[in-house]
């Protein structure tokens, strides 16, 4: 008896069709709840593009909710069938955090959690999203293949390969993994790879065990138009409510150097309007918002055109990033058609030796001036993203984020007086954690007592100053994100205690035969092999290393000239 749908698919605006004749049943899981899963594009984006795929059906499935029983398994929305009855499970991962929830996920469904231990009739698992192809090592003992790289790119190939394989195949697991590490670019099987390490604890060689690539390639689209990224479907279970989100960009030409997907999705990308246009049309026919993604939307060469698209369609739109030094006419307008409430600006770092450090590109005059105009268009809140702990931050640099907020909130006051309201000034304190693939990835981390310290020295700078609120990291929290981001193969063994304690993160680094500080608070040589370094993004390590050298320094770089320019190596 086929079981009805899951009660969020009643709310679902929009369907993605199923091939009936599929010969690849694929559980698409996001190991997270639902609201946060449908408020990702990537999700969403590989979701259509898997079952668009000749002989390929794929549903969904994600993280229970609070209220489902411990002793339940995990089943697809749509037709409530196991996990553990696909031919293929496929996580989505884009943060790290996630990592335990994978875990749980496995567990419920009753899969064996480590790749060796399954066999048929156990469905593959795989991996793929961007925590993954920054350094998947910490999750390499669960995943039998990790696709490293765009979906775009790299989807079609893995499934030609399944789909055409012999039923008995699945039966030969080793031999069908090999074939994938062998024939589709960006597969990375962890089972044909063998770190070693020195007894300092540092990574001595990465050896491999079969005839595979020494060096995965991370594949990625060239043309974002051949599969544009939009909405497959809209719910008001996100936290997007009913916006149609649409992929504007891909990358960032501005090369901040704590941000990964700067440097990752190098080259950056940028959606042709015509494909752009379509997709606002297709949005048109199920709601009227729309939500423009990208780590650099205002820096689309055609952005002022698409604003004018969006204004003229009777259509509002949010974004999920914007530049304070691109604010441009157009796109303020549409902001204050959408009767947008709160806008959010992100220095990152309140001095300017410090924006050099991190190549932010942009000066406290811009910061200021864009602050005043937001308020003037009718934009009455803010909020500011600020990082503490980042590479060479003093005393000085700290106190400066409280000065910036103060000088903000002058022109926030100065402008919100001619409207005659006055809103709110949020602070957003985020901890640093450094990034594979970026220039601050030889950074140690500062300890949980120093961001402490950091964070009330800003919030007791700003406490007396009327309608500014501050909200900051739980310092614990990042520098587990900062294990799971920078851990080799060995952080495995603490994913599984913490699987074991519940969720117990303190318990399990309490009681762990592992020193957590080893991955976190030491500064790396540059010529150290790194657990990622098996990756190849296109980026010559000697490009990070003078970077990082730069950085110290606090010299600013240049932003990426796609093409014209062969600094990094991408192109």
């Amino acid at each position: 008896m086929v079981k009805k749908a899951h009660p969020f698919v009643s709310e679902e605006i929009g369907a993605v069709p199923k091939p009936r004749d599929a010969r690849v049943k694929v559980a698409l899981v996001y190991p997270n709840r639902y609201a946060l899963g449908m408020a990702n594009l990537g999700f969403q984006a590989v979701y259509a593009l898997l079952n668009r795929l000749p002989g390929v059906s794929c549903e969904r499935a994600f993280y229970p909710e609070p209220d489902t029983s411990e002793y339940a398994g995990i089943s697809t929305l749509e037709s409530r069938r196991p996990i553990s009855d696909a031919h293929v499970v496929a996580f989505s991962v884009s943060f790290e955090n996630d990592y335990p929830n994978l875990l749980s996920i496995l567990q419920r469904a009753r899969l064996p959690l480590q790749s060796t231990e399954r066999a048929f009739p156990h469905p593959l698992v795989v991996a793929g999203g961007v925590a993954t192809f920054l350094n998947p090592e910490p999750l390499a003992p669960f995943i039998d293949c990790f696709l490293i790289g765009e979906a775009e790119a790299v989807a079609a190939d893995f499934f030609a390969v399944l789909s055409d394989a012999p039923p008995s195949a699945l039966k030969d697991r080793y031999g069908l993994l090999l074939r994938m590490a062998r024939e589709v670019p960006g597969a990375y099987v962890p089972r044909f790879y063998a770190p070693s390490f020195r007894p300092d604890g540092t990574l001595k060689a990465f050896q491999v065990l079969a005839d595979v690539p020494e060096k995965v390639r991370r594949v990625f689209s060239k043309d974002l138009s051949i599969h544009p990224a939009h909405s497959a479907i809209v719910t008001p279970k996100t936290p997007f409510g009913r916006a149609f989100l649409v992929e504007v960009g891909r990358g960032c030409p501005h090369g901040c150097r704590f941000c990964a997907a700067g440097y990752v999705y190098r080259p950056p990308r940028f959606q042709g309007v015509a494909a752009l246009r379509e997709a606002l049309k297709k949005a048109k026919g199920m709601t009227d918002k729309v939500g423009l993604v990208g780590a650099a939307v205002s820096d689309h060469p055609e952005i002022d055109t698409l604003c004018r698209d969006i204004l003229h369609g009777d259509m509002e739109a949010g974004f999920s990033s914007f530049r304070a030094d691109a604010l441009t006419d157009s796109l303020l307008a549409l902001l204050k058609k959408s009767r947008t409430k709160t806008a959010t600006l992100a220095p990152d770092a309140g001095s300017e030796r410090m924006r050099a450090v991190i190549n932010k590109g942009m000066n406290e005059t811009q910061i200021l001036d864009a602050a005043q105009v937001l308020v003037e268009n009718g934009i009455l809140n803010l909020k500011l993203y600020f990082m503490v702990g980042l590479p060479t931050e003093t005393p000085a640099d700290v106190e400066a984020i409280v000065d910036l907020c103060k000088r903000i909130k002058h022109r926030f006051l100065k402008a919100s007086r001619a409207k005659g309201r006055m809103g709110t000034i949020t602070v957003s304190l985020n901890a640093f954690v450094p990034k594979p693939f970026t220039p601050f990835q030889w950074c140690p981390m500062d300890t949980a007592r120093v961001l402490k310290e950091k964070i009330k020295k800003v919030k007791r700078g700003l406490e007396k100053v009327s309608n500014f609120r501050v909200h900051a990291d739980v310092p614990r929290w990042a520098l587990i994100q900062g294990i799971l981001s920078l851990g080799d193969r060995r952080v495995a063994e603490l994913l599984v205690a913490v699987l074991q304690n519940q969720g117990n993160w303190p318990r399990t680094l309490k009681t762990a035969p592992l020193n957590p500080g080893f991955f976190i608070h030491r500064q790396r040589d540059t010529e150290e092999l790194l657990p990622w370094d098996f990756i190849d993004h296109g980026i010559q390590k000697a490009y990070l290393v003078k970077e990082f050298a730069k950085a110290m320094e606090a010299r600013p770089s240049p932003p990426c000239r796609v093409a014209s320019c062969r600094a990094c190596g991408v192109c």
